[in-house]
C-alpha cells in the first residue's frame, strides 16, 4: 500500500467511526421529541418485520410529542405494537389513522444515565479511531519493510495519521459535548 491510500483508507474508516457515533447518539432520548427516537423499530407487517420509516412518516410536530401516520392505516396495531414492544418505554395512543407519542419529562436520574451512555459511546468511537491509527501505522511499517517507501515516508504517514486521529477525536469530544448539553437543558 502507498502512503497515500494509506491516509484516505485511515481517514475513510475514521470518518466511518464519527457516522456511527452521531447515529447512535440519535437514539439517545432527549427532553425534546425526536422523530430519531423510534428509527430503530421495525414494525412486522406483511410476514416481516420492516423499519418504521418504510411503513410511515414520523414526525415531532411539538417539543413533547412524536406523531407516526402509517402509509397504510390497516398497520397502526401493528406498529403500536412494535413501540410497546420496543424497550424505549413509551405509551402509544391511536385515533385509527395516526399515531401519537407523548414524551414524558426526563427526571435527573434519567438525565445522568443518559449522559453516562453518551460518554460510553464518545469513548467507543474513540478506541475505535485507535484502532484505525494501529492498523495505519501497520500499514505504513509493512510498506516500509516490503520497501515500497522509505523510512522518512514511513514517519511522515505516522505523523500524518496522527494528526488525523487528534483531529477526529476532538469532533468526537464535540459531538458528545453538544449531545450531552442537549440532554441536560430542561
Amino acid at each position: 500500500m502507498e502512503t497515500k491510500e494509506i491516509l484516505e483508507d485511515s481517514e475513510m474508516r475514521m470518518d466511518k467511526a464519527i457516522e456511527v457515533l452521531k447515529k447512535n447518539l440519535s437514539g439517545i432520548r432527549t427532553g425534546r421529541a425526536n422523530p430519531g427516537l423510534v428509527d430503530s423499530l421495525r414494525v412486522d407487517v406483511y410476514g416481516s418485520p420492516t423499519p418504521i420509516k418504510q411503513v410511515a412518516q414520523v414526525g415531532a410536530p411539538e417539543p413533547t410529542q412524536i406523531v407516526i401516520r402509517p402509509y397504510d392505516a390497516g398497520i397502526i396495531k401493528e406498529i403500536e405494537k412494535a413501540i410497546v414492544a420496543s424497550d424505549l418505554g413509551f405509551n402509544p395512543q391511536s385515533d385509527g389513522r395516526v399515531v401519537r407519542i407523548n414524551i414524558p419529562a426526563l427526571s435527573t436520574d434519567v438525565r445522568k444515565k443518559m449522559v453516562s451512555r453518551i460518554k460510553d459511546l464518545s469513548e467507543d468511537a474513540k478506541i475505535s479511531i485507535r484502532n484505525v491509527r494501529r492498523d495505519g501505522n501497520k500499514a505504513a511499517d509493512q510498506a516500509e519493510k516490503d520497501k515500497l517507501v522509505s523510512e522518512d515516508q514511513r514517519d511522515d504517514v505516522k505523523d500524518q495519521i496522527q494528526e488525523l486521529l487528534k483531529k477526529y477525536e476532538a469532533s468526537v469530544v464535540e459531538i458528545a459535548k453538544t449531545r450531552e448539553a442537549e440532554v441536560l437543558e430542561d
